[in-house]
């Protein structure tokens, strides 16, 4: 009796388990994943990264709800925070073949303007990155792009 009573315990704590991890499903993981914005450096380093290496660790964390990006292009373009945190998902592990350079233009206590230039062999991408406080984070507010 007690074997039988153990093993109706195994399964149903197996059971109770398996629909426990299946309720979270597939990238429930990724998405909890924080990611220390504590410093405007820490930010800038992190959006870097999420930007030209393909990490995908604190994306959601890392934008502002406000954020918004530029592209000054022939025809100008704006991109919401929606379209580009699901463009940068969507990046995953990918580097981009280029090389980096950043320049902190203007820093406060709250806010920060850096410059982010990506070289690629043929041209030259130059971001605009402005981050902001946000309670005890910092987070990515305005991203102004253009090329050369």
């Amino acid at each position: 009796m007690k074997t039988l009573v153990k093993t109706f315990a195994a399964a149903a704590l197996i059971a109770v388990s398996t629909f426990a991890m299946a309720a979270e499903g597939p990238g429930a993981k990724a998405t909890k994943t924080n990611v220390n914005l504590s410093t405007a450096d820490f930010a800038l380093e992190h959006y870097v990264a999420v930007t030209t290496e393909g990490e995908s660790a604190g994306i959601e964390q890392l934008f502002a709800d406000d954020f918004n990006q530029k592209i000054q292009a022939f025809n100008a373009k704006n991109h919401s925070r929606s379209k580009v945190v699901k463009s940068l998902k969507k990046q995953k592990g990918e580097k981009l073949n280029c090389t980096v350079s950043t320049d902190i233009i203007e820093e406060s206590a709250d806010f920060m303007v850096a410059k982010v230039t990506l070289k690629f062999e043929n041209f030259t991408k130059t971001d605009l990155v402005t981050l902001e406080r946000v309670d005890n984070d910092w987070k990515v507010s305005k991203s102004i792009n253009s090329y050369k």
